[in-house]
C-alpha cells in the first residue's frame, strides 16, 4: 500500500534535463545531413564511375574533404542518437539498456574515427 501521492513518488525520478538536447541535436544533424549528402553521393558516384586518381583528386579538396569528413562525423553522431533512441524505448533491463548505449557509441565513435582517418590518409597520399 502506497501512502504517497503519484505526484510525489515520480519527483526526482523524471527527466534528466538531456532530452531536449536530444532531440534538437537529432534534428540538427538531419538537416545538416541533407546538403552534406550531395557531396557523399557525388563522391560515391565518382568513385564508381571515375578512374581511381580522378576520384582521390577530387576528395583531396580542401573544400570536399572538408565536407566530406563533416558528412561522417554527422552521419555517425545522428545514428547513434537514433540507436539511443530505439534502445532506450525497447530494452527494459537498465543495465541491458545502459551496457547497448555505450556499446553502440563506442563503436560508432570508432568507425567515425576509422573514416576520418582513411578519408586523412588519402589525402596524405596525394602530395
Amino acid at each position: 500500500m502506497h501512502y504517497r501521492t503519484p505526484l510525489s513518488r515520480v519527483r526526482g525520478l523524471g527527466s534528466a534535463k538531456k532530452g531536449t538536447s536530444h532531440w534538437w541535436m537529432q534534428r540538427v544533424t538531419a538537416v545538416a545531413l541533407i546538403p552534406l549528402s550531395f557531396f557523399a553521393i557525388g563522391l560515391l558516384d565518382l568513385s564508381f564511375n571515375a578512374p581511381y586518381a580522378e576520384t582521390v583528386k577530387w576528395l583531396s579538396s580542401p573544400l570536399h574533404s572538408t565536407i566530406i569528413i563533416a558528412w561522417i562525423l554527422a552521419v555517425f553522431y545522428h545514428a547513434a542518437l537514433g540507436l539511443q533512441v530505439v534502445i532506450e524505448d525497447y530494452v527494459a533491463a537498465e543495465a541491458a539498456k545502459i551496457i547497448a548505449v555505450w556499446s553502440v557509441n563506442l563503436v560508432f565513435f570508432l568507425l567515425a574515427v576509422a573514416a576520418v582517418l582513411a578519408v586523412l590518409r588519402i589525402i596524405s597520399s596525394v602530395g
